[in-house]
């Protein structure tokens, strides 16, 4: 196992220096991938209802492509799921990563084709390696095994040929090079166990009496594995478990919550911690220095970028900047095309840059109002269609109302906290909480997966607040007005806990 590490190490190491050719020249890179996407796409439906045959600079691709979302790209992907092909992308497209729903539909498709497999996902994951290997020369992360908590998959049949839809992990995990299986745990069927209860507690044993050296997965559901497996051994960290655990690479929510815990079950002074940013429409960021909190734009994943100022996003009136057009600490949100056929799409986050050079940046938000702590994205829009059932079948009227997470603690899962004004208070809380919550899991699948079991949250909070509480509150901020509106949801616990202590309520 020696010489492999070493190999191994070396290997990823080559990487490096094409890595450093495009921190070198960003912008000569951005615009030959931005050459090629619509070279490729030029003959799909796509590209050829916005000519891009024609197309020889960016400005002419952003005065005739408009900017899109999940909702104006729908109906070209149903079509992809329906079997047909060339719309979009020159490639078939056969597999779909399944993430949270939009404003109308409980999940979203995202189309995955093998040219993003291989040129961005499965890149960013060799990439993510080498980085690692290169600042951290005495690494033996290949002596042992990698620990990848992934998602789940199914098969769906259209026309005798096999379409995939799945979370993005376990797309990427079903298409690993055979020689990947030698270095990972657990087996592929247990990596792809849909059911969550029991796969927890799969991987947990098939995993023990293994030399693993790494751990990759969301902290929230990493967690849950941790803790089975101190519980199965009977050990007070992990390192205790596996010797020659060495780094955790983790992304999909905001890690700074769970620090206290992962260092007390995983003691940062022995172990690296290493941040990624890989989402179901693309791998975008690499941590790329120990003890860190940015991540490196990487620029060579066949993905063109363009940067809306946050302020702009929803005006009809808005112009996008390319990377060379970009500010230090303005916070944009990310526009990409891509090859797998999203073009000028709005992902939904936003960022900041923290260096011109190289282009580092730091996930500052969501576009939108959303709760994301365990993975479960859930926006505005979720919420107020949740409580407007809830209200209807419970016959209550709400006035206003704020909700936040609330983290993990030693023996508690997550939760939602709701601070809930009532004008009319509901005939039975429970009853109104259970309808709430279950009409959360009708319209939001990744909210629905956290839920289940308990396994990563629990029953929503609901606390009903005193009349005029928001007012007051509201007053107390110098922030009355009709500009100045109430919170819906955030993903920290400010507001909630200004709340809560202005009555009084907050422990």
């Amino acid at each position: 196992m020696a010489l492999i590490n070493s190999v191994l190490s070396w290997l990823m190491k080559k990487r490096i220096h094409q890595i450093e050719l495009f921190t070198k020249y960003p912008h000569e890179v951005q615009k030959e991938w931005f050459k090629r996407l619509v070279s490729l796409a030029k003959d799909t439906e796509w590209g050829k209802k916005y000519d891009y045959n024609s197309i020889s600079t960016v400005d002419q691709y952003k005065e005739r492509v408009p900017l899109n979302d999940y909702e104006t790209l729908k109906p070209y992907i149903n079509r992809l799921l329906k079997g047909e092909q060339n719309i979009l992308w020159s490639s078939d497209i056969k597999w779909f990563a399944k993430s949270s729903g939009t404003t109308s539909d409980k999940s979203k498709f995202i189309p995955v084709s093998i040219e993003s497999l291989e040129e961005c996902h499965f890149k960013g994951g060799k990439d993510v390696l080498s980085i690692y290997c290169n600042n951290n020369p005495d690494t033996r992360i290949f002596s042992g095994r990698g620990l990848a908590l992934g998602g789940s998959h199914n098969i769906s049949e259209i026309k005798n040929e096999e379409y995939y839809v799945g979370d993005l992990s376990a797309i990427i995990i079903q298409n690993l090079p055979f020689w990947a299986e030698f270095i990972r745990v657990p087996k592929l069927k247990v990596a792809l166990m849909d059911k969550w209860e029991k796969k927890i507690e799969k991987m947990a044993l098939d995993t023990i009496n293994h030399n693993v050296t790494n751990i990759s997965g969301v902290p929230s559901w990493t967690l849950l594995l941790i803790k089975r497996i101190l519980d199965i051994t009977g050990k007070e960290n992990l390192l205790e478990v596996w010797n020659n655990l060495e780094v955790y690479f983790h992304g999909g929510v905001n890690f700074k919550p769970y620090h206290e815990q992962y260092y007390g079950l995983m003691p940062s002074d022995k172990m690296n911690y290493m941040e990624t940013y890989n989402a179901s429409e693309g791998f975008f960021g690499i941590q790329d220095r120990n003890k860190s909190d940015e991540m490196l734009l990487m620029l060579d994943y066949g993905i063109y970028y363009e940067f809306l100022p946050a302020s702009q996003v929803g005006n009809n009136n808005h112009k996008t900047f390319s990377l060379d057009e970009v500010e230090l600490n303005e916070n944009y949100a990310i526009i990409i095309s891509t090859n797998a056929g999203l073009w000028r799409y709005m992902i939904g986050d936003t960022i900041i840059f923290t260096s011109l050079n190289p282009f580092r940046i730091k996930i500052t938000g969501r576009t939108k109002n959303f709760i994301n702590a365990v993975g479960e994205e859930l926006i505005i829009d979720n919420a107020e269609n949740a409580l407007a059932t809830a209200c209807k079948k419970s016959n209550a009227l709400i006035s206003e109302y704020t909700a936040a997470p609330v983290y993990f603690k030693e023996k508690e899962n997550a939760a939602h906290e709701w601070l809930i004004e009532f004008e009319k208070p509901p005939e039975n809380m429970e009853f109104f909480i259970e309808t709430f919550d279950n009409a959360l899991k009708s319209i939001n699948s990744d909210y629905e997966a956290k839920r289940y079991h308990n396994m990563i949250l629990r029953e929503p909070i609901v606390r009903q607040m005193p009349l005029n509480t928001f007012y007051n509150w509201l007053k107390k901020r110098k922030k009355l007005g009709g500009q100045h509106k109430v919170p819906r949801l955030s993903n920290d616990r400010k507001y909630v806990e200004e709340i809560l202590k202005m009555n009084d309520l907050y422990n």
